[in-house]
């Protein structure tokens, strides 16, 4: 399980003041919990962390916290962003045992082409675009790929029809759709009565 370091600070005081004076400066707040840890306040540098979540793993990266000497691994759970500019205002990471699961987000990417599906006037869509998995840490999937070259007219693939890695539970009731089908615009403007006439 590869690791990514990222530096913290402790000194930081509380408020929403303080707190706007660290993004100011390039920096973002954030709380350390979990694990038998007391909540945390530190503060870390917006430019390293987005550096840190960059990678394929993304937000489900294992990050070595380096809090002033004290060291904590750590996934960041919770993420606040500003409402307009988007930019992360605070973050929650809580600290993790690389033994034991966790719950992590994974993306679904679907895969294939539902020849039946097209040629019959209709649409796939998509209905789920993430699942929430239980695996250790070092074993989160990157993605979660979604064969459609076998679904025909009608179908529809569900939570219990995907193939996940060894060591990962999906956390979605197994009847849950993450594809279906159904008319095209084109094809329900032909069945429409107007239409024939």
């Amino acid at each position: 399980m590869s690791k990514i370091t990222l530096e913290a600070s402790t000194s930081r005081d509380h408020g929403s003041r303080n707190s706007r004076r660290l993004r100011l400066s390039g920096s973002i707040p954030a709380v350390v919990y979990g694990h038998g840890v007391a909540s945390l306040p530190i503060s870390v540098d917006a430019k390293s962390f987005r550096t840190a979540v960059s990678g394929e793993q993304g937000l489900n990266s294992v990050i070595s916290l380096n809090a002033d000497g004290n060291e904590y691994l750590v996934m960041a759970r919770e993420i606040q962003r500003h409402p307009v500019r988007g930019t992360v205002s605070h973050i929650d990471f809580q600290v993790i045992d690389p033994n034991e699961p966790v719950i992590a987000e994974v993306p679904l990417h679907v895969v294939g082409d539902a020849v039946e599906v097209r040629h019959a006037d209709w649409e796939v869509d998509q209905q789920m675009f993430n699942l929430e998995v239980r695996t250790r840490p070092d074993q989160i999937p990157t993605h979660i790929d979604v064969e459609i070259s076998e679904l025909k007219v009608g179908d529809a693939i569900h939570v219990s029809d995907l193939v996940l890695p060894k060591g990962v539970v999906a956390m979605v009731d197994a009847g849950v759709s993450v594809v279906t089908t159904r008319p095209s615009r084109v094809a329900k403007t032909v069945d429409t009565p107007e239409a024939a006439v």
